[in-house]
């Protein structure tokens, strides 16, 4: 017997038209928070409000148009409107501040730019697959960096921002005398890490345009003395010797081909005794009865960025598992933080098992 549908018990509500609009305007609240970073007028607001005029006169632009900006800005929450025309940040606006601490003035540029381009484009990667990121700008996104270093640059700080999982506290780091993070930015974790840890070394791998604002802010936290900076890519030779190798957001950035190669450069350096640690985020299936936290569709985004961006993906523990086998590793142990939230990443502990030159194969 065949079932019979109805259309009216589906049929769209006005709740439901009212949250499509809200999606299909999302990127525009976005985009204002662009133009006002690109502009600087946080920083002009830092020192407490002014009106909206006097701004536009200060970053070149029409009183008006930056006016109506603004007031939706102020709608949104960044800013507030204390008297007709005058305009003063929030707390929320002030993280688009240069030099609030964990800026997300990167971010904003950043996604209002090269990122905001590329949806533009999806098209290209649904038909596809390939990211709209390449086909726009003719070369894959590290590569741009790479002739770019101002974008490269704050690039590097937009990633910065992000906090150390917490699931990285469950890993027994007793005894250890040298940690070696690999890709690891401007070393935030380091500076999370040997403050804990006194008599801990650490050693960051990463590329050049990341090394100089490395160096300054672990200068400033009175680090510098306990950390070795070294210039280079992870697809090349990496310091050998350390006792603990960190791979941190570094691995879902790539396809599987390239993610060996990093996994096999740090076997290649890792000694007998040592371990590798890879924080993510591990993919899992969502039952079907179960509500999507806001924190799960901010994942699963992020998930579509860089299927947009990048040719990388969020793996399971079983193919992070198979990865790291191929590349000459055994899984020890998956640590998870004490609250489990649906964005909160694991830590894949894992030691060196078999001699490193006949690993994958023929290194590149």
């Amino acid at each position: 017997m065949t079932a019979t549908f109805d259309r009216t018990a589906t049929a769209p509500s006005v709740r439901d038209r009212i949250a499509l609009l809200s999606l299909l305007t999302g990127g525009w609240p976005a985009q204002a928070c662009y133009a006002l970073a690109k502009l600087g007028v946080p920083d002009l607001l830092a020192e407490g409000p002014r009106p909206a005029g006097e701004l536009a006169a200060a970053v070149g632009a029409d009183a008006r148009a930056l006016r109506r900006l603004l007031r939706v800005l102020s709608a949104v929450g960044l800013l507030t409107e204390p008297e007709p025309g005058v305009f003063a940040l929030t707390p929320t606006g002030r993280l688009l501040c240069g030099d609030t601490v964990r800026s997300s003035r990167p971010a904003a540029l950043l996604f209002g730019e090269e990122v905001h381009r590329s949806f533009g484009e999806i098209m290209h990667t649904l038909r596809t697959g390939r990211p709209a990121f390449d086909s726009l700008y003719g070369q894959p996104f590290y590569d741009y960096l790479a002739d770019r270093p101002e974008v490269a640059a704050e690039f590097t700080a937009a990633m910065g921002t992000a906090p150390v999982p917490p699931a990285l506290n469950k890993v027994d780091l007793t005894g250890v005398a040298t940690l070696v993070d690999v890709g690891g930015g401007e070393g935030n974790l380091l500076a999370k890490l040997l403050p804990r840890h006194p008599g801990m070394r650490g050693v960051l791998a990463e590329l050049p345009e990341a090394i100089g604002p490395a160096r300054e802010r672990l200068t400033e936290l009175g680090l510098a003395d306990r950390v070795d900076l070294v210039e280079g890519s992870f697809f090349d030779e990496l310091p050998a010797g350390g006792d603990v190798y960190v791979l941190s957001r570094v691995l879902h950035n790539w396809d599987d081909e390239r993610a060996g190669q990093i996994l096999r450069r740090i076997r290649e350096a890792v000694p007998d005794h040592g371990r590798l640690l890879v924080l993510e985020r591990l993919e899992a299936p969502v039952p079907e009865d179960a509500a999507l936290s806001q924190q799960a569709v901010q994942e699963r985004l992020i998930d579509l960025l860089m299927l947009v961006m990048l040719q990388g993906w969020d793996r399971s523990e079983t193919e992070y598992g198979s990865l790291l086998e191929d590349a000459g590793f055994e899984v020890r142990a998956v640590h998870t933080p004490q609250a489990r939230s649906d964005r909160a990443e694991r830590v894949i502990e894992a030691v060196p098992v078999g001699p490193s030159a006949a690993i994958g194969g023929e290194s590149r």
